[in-house]
Formats: structure tokens, sequence, C-alpha cells
């Protein structure tokens, strides 16, 4: 059984850090393009950040890019987001979700057009102004 567990959110400071992880078990780790997005209250789902384990290839939003950094660790199927620098608009859900690339040149690529065949439950970040 495939499954994506999310760890990490909770409530901080805007300027604050936060890192979330995403377990991730029943598959082949390194096969798969792992992905953050986000769910704010009222607002459509957003991809945050994605990785491709086997590489290292990573991709960013333009509104997180220099203040999150997305990082796997292949010993514990495990894939990081660093969040720096947090501010109130990026409260939100935080969702880890995994792709098995159709392009297997570009996994994360992939991802975005093919859409994510797993997803996790979730971890909620809240920003404080």
């Amino acid at each position: 059984e495939v499954q994506l567990v999310e760890s990490g959110g909770g409530l901080v400071q805007a300027g604050g850090s936060l890192r979330l992880s995403c377990v991730a078990s029943g598959f082949t780790f390194e096969d798969y393009a792992i992905g953050w997005y986000r769910q704010a209250p009222g607002k459509e789902r957003e991809g945050v950040s994605c990785i491709s384990p086997s590489d290292g290839t990573t991709d960013y939003a333009g509104s997180v890019k220099g203040r999150f950094t997305i990082s796997s660790d292949k010993s514990k199927n495990t894939v990081y987001l660093q969040m720096n620098s947090l501010k109130p608009e990026d409260t939100a859900v935080y969702y880890c979700a995994a792709h098995l690339p159709n392009i297997p040149e570009a996994p994360c690529a992939s991802s975005y057009y093919y859409g994510m065949d797993h997803w996790g439950k979730g971890t909620l970040v809240t920003v404080s102004s």
C-alpha cells in the first residue's frame, strides 16, 4: 500500500522557519517525482516544489523560490521542505504527493502535466503576522 505521511507543520511567526517531512512507503522511492503542494483556505491547491530523488533535480514555484528548499534522503525514503522567511500568505495545508513519471527524463515536468498519482493527508502550516 502506497503511503505518504507528512509532518512538521505548526504555528510560526512571520519571518520564522519550519521543516516539513514526507515519509514514503509502498513504492520504489527513486522511481518517482515527489512534490509539495499547498491549499490555503478558499483557494485552489497549488504546486510549491518538486524533486526527483534519483538525480536530485528540483523545481520551485516563483512565490517560494529563494525561501524554500526541497531535499530528499533516499536511505530514509523521505523528502523534506525547509521553509525560511515565512510569510502569512504561506499559511496553508501542505501536501506531499508522488508521481510515476510518464516522461522519465523530466520527472517533475511529467508530474505537472499528468498529475500526481498518490497524496498524503497534509500538515497545517500557520504563519502569524
